[in-house]
């Protein structure tokens, strides 16, 4: 009875602390200033019915979680507890959860990721999540992309005035009224043989990734 009225208490407190925070991120991000640079990458891949990976990294979910948010993306989120915070989170703003982890290309995730994108839909992955290293690309959005055959897309954001977590990734929250610009790479194929092949080409969608965010070419 003790196990089950703290499990309830815990369940409660949880609620009503998503209920909190995305409020809370409502009233902040109804201030920012937002600017997309090269955002008809999407709405040509929406316009032809391609289905698509997004790859963020996880420092940026936030602001990249706001700007997307009522779209029905399916976005690969931890199964550990500190992952069922923003699942909800996620949840809240009109997003879809894959629970687990593609750090190590394979697993339940891989294979919900897959059949997201056999059924059209578009997945959200952070490659570097859910523990890090930062801004380390973990090869599993590769894969699952070579497997449906379908392109990935790199989303970074940029805060002008943001705060930074004590976290192992930094974890960004642009501030009132900051200019947040939101970056998009062009489609890039996963053309392999093999789930092996296709492995390879991590640290060139990580150096994809890392240019989107710095803005290169802007």
């Amino acid at each position: 009875m003790t196990g089950r009225t703290e499990r309830a208490d815990g369940g409660w407190r949880l609620a009503l602390g998503v209920s909190l925070g995305v409020f809370v991120l409502r009233l902040l991000a109804a201030t920012w200033r937002r600017r997309e640079v090269n955002a008809q990458v999407v709405r040509e891949l929406r316009a032809r019915h391609q289905p698509f990976v997004l790859v963020l990294w996880h420092g940026q979910m936030l602001p990249l979680l706001w700007h997307h948010r009522d779209e029905g993306i399916a976005i690969v989120i931890s199964s550990h507890r500190d992952g069922e915070i923003i699942a909800r989170i996620a949840q809240a703003l009109g997003c879809r959860a894959i629970r687990g982890s593609t750090s190590r290309g394979g697993g339940r995730a891989l294979l919900g990721i897959v059949r997201e994108l056999e059924r059209g839909g578009e997945v959200a992955v952070t490659p570097d999540g859910p523990r890090g290293p930062a801004e380390s690309f973990a090869p599993g959005a590769a894969i699952a992309a070579h497997r449906a055959g379908v392109p990935i897309v790199a989303l970074a954001a940029q805060a002008s005035r943001a705060w930074r977590l004590r976290s192992w990734d930094r974890f960004m929250i642009p501030k009132p009224f900051a200019r947040v610009t939101i970056r998009y790479s062009d489609p890039q194929p996963v053309v392999a043989a093999s789930s092996r092949e296709a492995e390879t080409y991590a640290e060139r969608l990580g150096e994809v990734l890392k240019r989107t965010a710095a803005g290169d070419g802007d």
